[in-house]
């Protein structure tokens, strides 16, 4: 079997799927996109082909959970296999809206399943999380570090995939490429696609890329009496770019064996919130303002990953560190001070 040349990315306007379009473009995959825009743009679409020198493919408006919506899709194009990216990814907002997680990404995951098994597409490359481990430790995470959600955004991601693990078992024609990330950030190096969400980012690196650029007084630091060199927290900071090379590569592995594979997407290495914001005043050249808060619920110390095995089966490895992280991040804040613009973004659902 080789590998697939036609994919469908589910979620393809938001910040992982921007990047990973224009990664597919530019190693010659064609593409059909959808995403309901809940928390993105279409505009990021004419970057997307600015970028790669390609048109995206065709673009679908659409909840992936409208399973009529969605087999429409299926039918009008030969899919060879899917990217699934969409899903609401904010472990604090899942917190007070959990139903509406585990709506959207358990919910969206079986629809998908259901519409991919109806129209015979049996590949999929599946966007999990780290987050999966919960409170598991300062030793860096691997594949068989066990699962300790401690939000329902975690338990979501865990959730499905203990439904991709059953159907591979049940079904031998799938194979699913489990893919947890840490804390994917920065931007594309032209700063044309970068992390914008709705609203106030839930996220680090954003949030202190509004700091610099002025939108935002300052940053709060939840929690600053952890177990770590300064009392902040720690997370593995992992490039978008690495990040959405290893979806690539995901897809070039599809064809290597049958079943659910699950791979751990890092550095290995942890920074504390104090040295991203280091990072970025070296960044954007000045000092940034930020003022210490309680912790949040269903925050962690520590969660790092360790990427070994990713590293032995495909030899993928971050490139990228953390002042290129920030770096990336600042020129994209410069070149779109209130980001994409906006004029056709929705508010996220609540529930």
């Amino acid at each position: 079997m080789s590998a697939p040349s036609t994919v469908l990315v589910t979620g393809g306007a938001g910040f992982i799927g921007s990047h990973t379009c224009v990664d597919l473009l530019d190693h010659g995959y064609e593409l059909i996109v959808v995403d309901d825009y809940s928390n993105s743009t279409p505009q990021v679409f004419s970057r997307v082909e600015r970028i790669a020198g390609r048109f995206v493919g065709t673009v679908y408006e659409l909840d992936i959970r409208d399973r009529h919506a969605l087999s429409s899709v299926f039918a009008r194009h030969s899919v060879d296999a899917v990217v699934h990216l969409a899903a609401a990814k904010s472990a604090s907002t899942s917190l007070k809206t959990p139903v509406e997680y585990y709506d959207t990404n358990v919910g969206g995951t079986t629809a998908l399943l259901h519409t991919m098994h109806e129209h015979g597409v049996h590949q999929l490359v599946f966007s999990s999380s780290a987050a999966i481990h919960g409170d598991a430790g300062p030793a860096p995470l691997d594949e068989a570090t066990p699962a300790r959600p401690v939000s329902p955004y975690a338990a979501s991601k865990w959730i499905c995939e203990q439904i991709l693990a059953d159907v591979c078992r049940r079904r031998p024609e799938y194979t699913v490429l489990c893919l947890r990330y840490c804390n994917p950030a920065g931007a594309h190096p032209s700063g044309l696609l970068g992390e914008d969400p709705c609203g106030a980012p839930d996220n680090l690196v954003p949030y202190v890329a509004q700091v610099a650029i002025g939108r935002r007084d300052r940053l709060r630091v939840f929690g600053t009496d952890y177990p770590t060199h300064d009392g902040t927290a720690v997370r593995d900071y992992t490039h978008v770019m690495d990040t959405v090379e290893a979806h690539r590569l995901a897809l070039d592995h599809l064809a290597d064996a049958p079943g659910m594979h699950v791979f751990n997407l890092g550095t290995g290495r942890g920074s504390t919130v104090l040295d991203v914001v280091a990072a970025f005043s070296r960044a954007c050249g000045g000092p940034l303002p930020f003022e210490a808060a309680p912790r949040r619920p269903g925050d962690v110390a520590e969660r790092v990953a360790d990427p070994t095995a990713v590293a032995r089966s495909w030899g993928w490895r971050a490139t990228r560190d953390l002042d290129d992280i920030c770096r990336d991040a600042w020129r994209f804040q410069q070149l779109n001070p209130r980001g994409y613009g906006g004029s056709a973004r929705r508010p996220e659902k609540k529930t």
